[in-house]
């Protein structure tokens, strides 16, 4: 099944979306909410992040083999872990904004694991129970800014760096999806999320154990090779096997 959130006259709202109509929830899907409300076609709403501001975003760095190595990286020997704050979030459909600070902005596309309910030092075995559904997500980085600063919460922390949705899919195996990033209509990145060095179950545990996960909780798994730099004028697209396209605008910063 398929959810969003959407703006109901100046209240975020959880929706369900079926066969092109989101019918309003009274609470957050992972916290078993039901239809309340008129339903209202998919392409009338202004779409928002589709998890709610507050939670954690975890990624992680380094997780595709192609990908470390285009970095000239060492393969990490464990998961490597980083934070992005919730106000890097962007909804489908908005503008991610290149921040005078940096020279060099570059995307990497990301399948998101949506936390739904809370755990703590869980095991691999967990990870159906821990984990709600998917979505695509895109980590922005300031790869400058990365080098420079040594510690990354600046390079991947600037307003609109973590675009993510349009919807959250559950009920999906993700061991096995396609995952192609596009700028302008030309594919950069074409991976498969079998592909990673460390898989969905491990990393849920990984993370458990220094954290716990909460429910709207965000885990981005890596991306795979053919990042490159963003520029003023450009549609960023990312399209993942069985979800929605994530399209969003990229704009300098005034």
């Amino acid at each position: 099944m398929r959810f969003l959130r959407f703006d109901d006259g100046g209240l975020p709202r959880f929706g369900r979306l079926e066969d092109g109509v989101v019918t309003p929830l009274d609470a957050a899907p992972w916290a078993g909410g039901r239809d309340a409300g008129e339903a209202r076609p998919y392409e009338t709403l202004v779409l928002l992040p589709p998890v709610p501001p507050g939670g954690k975003i975890l990624c992680i760095g380094r997780n595709y083999l192609a990908h470390v190595k285009e970095l000239g990286n060492e393969v990490p020997a464990e998961p490597l872990v980083f934070l992005k704050p919730s106000t890097s979030l962007l909804a489908h459909g908005g503008t991610v904004l290149l921040p005078p600070e940096s020279e060099r902005v570059d995307f990497e596309g990301e399948l998101a694991l949506v936390i739904g309910r809370r755990a703590r030092r869980v095991g691999r075995e967990a990870y159906a129970e821990v984990v709600f559904g998917v979505t695509p997500a895109l980590d922005i980085s300031a790869r400058d800014l990365q080098k420079k600063d040594g510690q990354w919460w600046r390079a991947k922390g600037f307003d609109t760096f973590c675009p993510c949705g349009p919807v959250i899919e559950s009920g999906v195996n993700a061991s096995d999806l396609s995952l192609r990033t596009f700028l302008d209509g030309e594919a950069k990145q074409d991976g498969r999320t079998s592909r990673m060095i460390f898989d969905l179950p491990t990393l849920v545990s990984w993370v458990s154990q220094a954290m716990t996960l909460e429910p709207g909780d965000l885990l981005l798994t890596g991306t795979p090779e053919g990042v490159g730099p963003l520029a003023a004028g450009q549609l960023l697209e990312l399209e993942i096997e069985g979800l929605a396209r994530l399209s969003v605008r990229v704009e300098q910063e005034a």
